[in-house]
């Protein structure tokens, strides 16, 4: 039986962050390099690690977030070899480099707190949907761990002069740095979403890149806020 299952054992540690297939995140844990998680995402972990749910740091970053939903983040500390997982979402590992994202709520699985963070409201979308969409923009240099519903892909915007259109209950995260703007479209509801008639759609222009999923994030992200 042992040699059955020996393809799915744990892997030597070769980084901070990396995959352990397609649908769960290994993260070689060290004191004094925490780590913000999504809340409920532990699946296994070795060693000792303590978790703090919605720690002050947290709260006060997430207030900011008008949606009511908060940001459902856990801090992670200790030593060992944590495992994270999203219900069978794919995961994506991402190393930052002095460089900055800007991430679904939805899709952020997890980030080294040394990290900068915050949540942000994207401009040019208010008047589509209520107050708008808010996403959490993270920078800095470190490790981040996005999730897909699927294998993404991933649109390099400056390739071309043309604008790249993106059904907003399927966009994972971009590159801050673009230009970004709501486009309304009545011909395109029965192509684009799950709904008829009016279609929405975020337009992105400049240098940087779109991740985007092969599945509508069913929580509705352009519906009104309160």
């Amino acid at each position: 039986m042992n040699q059955q299952l020996a393809g799915f054992a744990p892997t030597p540690v070769t980084a901070r962050m990396e995959n352990h297939g397609r649908t769960m995140l290994k993260v070689a844990m060290a004191s004094g390099q925490d780590l913000y998680a999504r809340t409920g995402s532990m699946v296994a972990y070795e060693g000792f690690i303590q978790y703090e749910p919605n720690p002050p740091a947290v709260r006060q970053i997430a207030s900011q977030w008008i949606t009511g939903e908060g940001a459902p983040l856990m801090k992670c500390a200790g030593d060992g070899l944590l495992y994270l997982a999203d219900y069978g979402a794919d995961v994506v590992v991402i190393n930052l480099d002095n460089d900055s994202l800007s991430v679904n709520g939805t899709n952020l699985l997890a980030f080294d707190s040394h990290l900068t963070w915050g949540v942000e409201r994207v401009k040019g979308l208010a008047k589509f949907a209520g107050q708008g969409l808010w996403n959490v923009c993270v920078q800095g240099t470190g490790w981040v761990a996005i999730t897909s519903r699927g294998t993404p892909i991933v649109v390099d915007c400056g390739r071309g002069e043309d604008e790249t259109y993106v059904d907003p209950d399927a966009l994972v995260a971009w590159s801050p740095n673009l230009k970004v703007k709501g486009k309304r479209s009545f011909k395109a509801g029965s192509l684009i979403g799950r709904g008829s008639g009016e279609a929405y759609q975020m337009a992105f222009s400049g240098q940087g890149i779109v991740v985007v999923q092969p599945s509508e994030d069913s929580t509705d992200r352009l519906r009104v806020r309160n």
